[in-house]
């Protein structure tokens, strides 16, 4: 057997007669080369606008459902107020209004429960035309007579008093054509004025 040209002389160990640690030694670093181009990931996914047409449609249904349930709720809640256009003879009010210029709508009751209010006259103003302020405030000189028709026993009640609403240059415009004699009381009664 011959040297091998390179290493210790044969038989022998070159480092001392222990094993390499852990294996052979990593490989030497490779020389810097450019090699392959880097390979870009692929595109995401195509997000759909499906989820999101779903989700649109379904918060309208939602808001939708919501606002017609606080409608009924006010609209059962409310169901005795009417356009102070709208009330007739004999309706009964659970509030007078401060103002007979800015009522636009009020608060009615049955007659048998406590009201501040009782309609014992509606006096309808003839013509097209609005026939002004001054004209319309003398209707309402009716009402005293009117109210001794429906009720003489509230023409002696001192505690019994008189409003009267009567339609406005902009309610005119909309139909109202009504001045309304109601009569009043300052603390809420049971039961109706008339004879």
């Amino acid at each position: 057997m011959t040297q091998p040209p390179y290493g210790p002389p044969w038989g022998e160990r070159g480092d001392g007669g222990y094993p390499p640690p852990h294996g052979a030694p990593p490989p030497p670093p490779q020389p810097y080369s450019y090699g392959y181009p880097y390979q870009a990931p692929p595109p995401p996914p195509r997000k759909t606008r499906w989820g999101l047409i779903v989700g649109l449609i379904a918060g309208v249904f939602v808001l939708f459902a919501v606002v017609g349930v606080i409608g009924i709720v006010l609209l059962v809640k409310n169901s005795d107020v009417v356009d102070a256009a709208d009330v007739g003879l004999g309706d009964c009010l659970t509030e007078i209004p401060s103002d007979a210029s800015l009522v636009a709508s009020v608060k009615t009751v049955d007659c048998t429960e406590p009201h501040k209010g009782e309609v014992f006259a509606v006096i309808t103003v003839p013509g097209n035309d609005f026939p002004g302020q001054a004209r319309i405030s003398g209707y309402q000189d009716k009402c005293q007579p009117a109210l001794q028709t429906y009720s003489s026993r509230a023409m002696t009640d001192p505690e019994v008093g008189m409003f009267v609403l009567y339609p406005t240059e902009a309610s005119w415009k909309r139909g109202d054509r009504a001045v309304t004699c109601i009569a009043t009381t300052d603390s809420p009664r049971p039961g109706s004025l008339k004879n």
